[in-house]
């Protein structure tokens, strides 16, 4: 085993050219902030003593094993160097402690593979044969992760190949997903399908996060026609569609403009009793919007209404989006109906902008004791910005309204704004 890494560690170092650029990565790199005593006193330090201060701080590896992740990437934004030393430091105290977890081994190769550190994953995973741990295809898997997060694809396809041919850590369902993801990040939506063929061919069935990732790539591309189809075999293999997916789907119809197709999507979503997110419900508003199709949002308010449970958030954008179409349309009937509507049932705005919407088309309409009956409604419920104040202060400018420029000015003084 450890011949046929070095030969892979050689072939990795012959292929670092551009050939990687066919398959470029896109991966998230997650930032997880602390006030954490010990992260600030690492930042403190010189990189020197970044080893020292983990030694007088952590003595052993039971009472640091939680901190791993936070630790390595909170300091790396700041300095990639001393996240290094973390995890450097991590795999010194393994090996003097002689651990032979695989689970941590494995863990720490996933912290490299955050880190974009693909030399010291494989510093890690030989660094087990040394103490006598066998890879398993987990930590197998979490090297895999490390060089595709480091757009290394011709090192993690020869980690695959060795997988193959091993008898005690073959590829499993994980292995192929850490491939489909990736594909799907970059918008390689070829390379995505085909290890996705593999991976029925290998007979290792179906997973909710392989279908998050193969319907989210394909959307993301603009390959409805294959999401769609890939929606279909989810739900004949019986798996429940996650609200990622879903947000998915309706993102991809709105996409195509397909106002009638995501009407028939959200009532399917709905009798099946899933959840439709603020996101979705944000997606739909602007499809409306762009159609100008007022009175199918309402019809889409009230089929919402008739099914439990909707959350508020969902509901608030919905309203919200009826009242801002009304308002663009100049239609203050409709805007005080619809406001008097949302607020009857607990909602509020959830954006200024809606709010200063509605206000421009009261001054369009020169309807001011309306405006000042909108405004004394919303006292209870919201509170103006700054920029809502600036912009009832130039409206009563313009129309010469000196009284209420005052008025707005005092409340304004008495919001803490002026």
């Amino acid at each position: 085993m450890a011949l046929a890494f070095r030969a892979l560690w050689t072939v990795r170092k012959g292929w670092s050219g551009s050939r990687f650029l066919l398959y470029p990565q896109h991966f998230f790199f997650c930032n997880h902030s602390s006030s954490n005593p010990l992260f600030l006193k690492l930042l403190q330090v010189p990189t020197s003593s970044i080893k020292t201060t983990l030694d007088q701080e952590m003595p052993s590896l039971q009472s640091s094993q939680l901190l791993w992740d936070s630790l390595a990437t909170s300091l790396c934004p700041s300095s990639s160097e001393k996240a290094r030393l973390v995890l450097e430091w991590i795999l010194e105290k393994m090996l003097k402690e002689n651990e032979k977890d695989h689970n941590l081994f494995s863990e720490l190769i996933f912290l490299c593979g955050k880190l974009k550190d693909v030399p010291l994953g494989m510093r890690v995973f030989t660094s087990m044969e040394t103490v006598g741990v066998k890879p398993t295809s987990l930590v197998f898997n979490s090297l895999i992760t490390a060089c595709l997060s480091s757009h290394d694809i011709v090192t993690a396809y020869s980690l695959f190949e060795i997988m193959e041919n091993s008898e005690s850590y073959k590829p499993d369902f994980h292995t192929y997903n850490v491939f489909i993801s990736a594909f799907s990040k970059s918008g390689n939506v070829n390379a995505m399908l085909a290890w996705y063929s593999a991976k029925k061919a290998a007979g290792l069935g179906f997973d909710l996060l392989m279908f998050e990732s193969l319907i989210s790539g394909c959307v993301n591309s603009r390959n409805f026609e294959i999401a769609d189809r890939i929606f279909e075999e989810m739900m004949i293999s019986g798996i429940i569609p996650s609200v990622s997916v879903l947000e998915s789907m309706v993102k991809g119809l709105c996409k195509q403009k397909s106002l009638g197709r995501a009407e028939e999507f959200i009532k399917f979503v709905l009798d099946s009793g899933w959840e439709i997110n603020e996101t979705m419900a944000e997606m739909l508003v602007a499809l409306y919007h762009e159609q100008g199709q007022v009175e199918k949002m309402e019809e889409l308010l009230e089929t919402m209404t008739k099914h439990c449970p909707i959350t508020t958030g969902v509901l608030s954008r919905i309203h919200c989006g009826i009242v801002r179409m009304y308002a663009i349309l100049d239609r203050l009937d409709d805007v005080e109906f619809a406001v008097g509507r949302m607020l009857k049932q607990g909602l509020s705005f959830t954006s200024k902008d809606d709010v200063e919407k509605v206000i421009c088309s009261y001054f369009r309409r020169e309807a001011y004791d309306r405006l000042d009956i909108f405004l004394e409604c919303l006292k209870s419920c919201y509170v103006l910005t700054r920029s809502t104040y600036d912009l009832l202060i130039s409206g009563y400018r313009r129309a010469s309204l000196h009284e209420k420029v005052d008025s707005m000015l005092e409340d304004m003084k008495s919001a803490g704004l002026a």
